[in-house]
C-alpha cells in the first residue's frame, strides 16, 4: 500500500480523487504480483511500479474526459499527440493535419475528429501544481524535480550507446511512447515473443553498458 500511494501521490492536482488513483494503482500491484517471475531476476518493486503507473494512466484514460468519446477515437488522438511530437522532434515543424492522415493511415475527417475529441480531454497537465490554485512563484525556493529527471535521462541516453539504432528505436517506443509490444512487433514485422526478447537482451546490454562506463 504505501508503494502504491506513493505512485498515485505523483499524480495528485490531477482532477481526480486520490483514492480513486490508489484503487487503480491497487490493479496494477495485482497484476504486478500474478505476473512476477523470480526466476528472471530483477526486483520486484522495479516490475511493480510500472505496473501501477499503467493502471493509473489507463484510468485517466477510461474516466476523465468531459464528453463520452469512443475509445478508437481516444486511442487516435494518442496516436496523433505522439505522431505530433515524433515530427517535431525530428523536422523541427508542427505535422499537419495531411501528414498525420498519411503518417496514421486514417483520412483527415479522422484526424480532424480525434484533434477536436482530445480537446474535450479535462484532466490537467501531470505538472500542474498539486495545490489548487497555486501560482508559479509560490514553489519559489523548493528543489525542482526536473532535475532528477534531466540525470535520469542523461543516465539513460548513455547507456543507449551500447546498443543497436534498431534497438534504440524499440526501447523508445515501449518506455517512452508506452507501445505494447504486439504495436512494435507490428512496425518492425516479427513475433510479440521476439520483441520482448529483443527488449530484455537491449536493456541488459545498456546494464553493461553503464557499468563498464561510469566515468564517461
Amino acid at each position: 500500500m504505501p508503494l502504491v500511494r506513493s505512485v498515485a501521490h505523483r499524480y495528485a492536482g490531477c482532477g481526480q480523487d486520490p483514492e480513486d488513483l490508489t484503487q487503480a494503482g491497487l490493479v496494477g500491484l495485482t497484476n504486478a504480483i500474478e505476473r512476477y517471475d523470480r526466476g528472471r531476476g530483477g526486483r520486484f518493486v522495479s516490475y511493480a511500479v510500472p505496473n501501477i503507473q499503467g493502471e493509473i494512466r489507463k484510468h485517466f484514460r477510461d474516466r476523465t474526459w468531459a464528453v463520452h468519446v469512443p475509445r478508437a477515437v481516444q486511442e487516435l488522438d494518442a496516436r496523433l499527440q505522439r505522431a505530433r511530437t515524433e515530427t517535431l522532434q525530428e523536422t523541427g515543424h508542427e505535422a499537419t493535419v495531411d501528414d498525420l492522415a498519411l503518417m496514421l493511415d486514417v483520412t483527415t475527417d479522422e484526424v480532424e475528429d480525434a484533434k477536436a475529441a482530445g480537446r474535450n480531454y479535462r484532466a490537467l497537465s501531470l505538472d500542474h501544481p498539486a495545490t489548487e490554485g497555486a501560482e508559479p512563484f509560490a514553489a519559489h525556493g523548493a528543489v525542482d524535480p526536473g532535475f532528477a529527471r534531466v540525470d535520469d535521462l542523461d543516465v539513460i541516453d548513455r547507456a543507449m550507446r551500447g546498443i543497436s539504432e534498431r534497438d534504440r528505436r524499440i526501447v523508445r517506443w515501449a518506455f517512452r511512447d508506452e507501445l505494447l509490444q504486439r504495436e512494435i512487433a507490428e512496425r518492425i514485422g516479427v513475433s510479440q515473443m521476439q520483441v520482448s526478447r529483443i527488449l530484455k537482451a537491449a536493456l541488459a546490454r545498456m546494464a553493461e553498458y553503464s557499468r563498464g562506463h561510469k566515468t564517461d
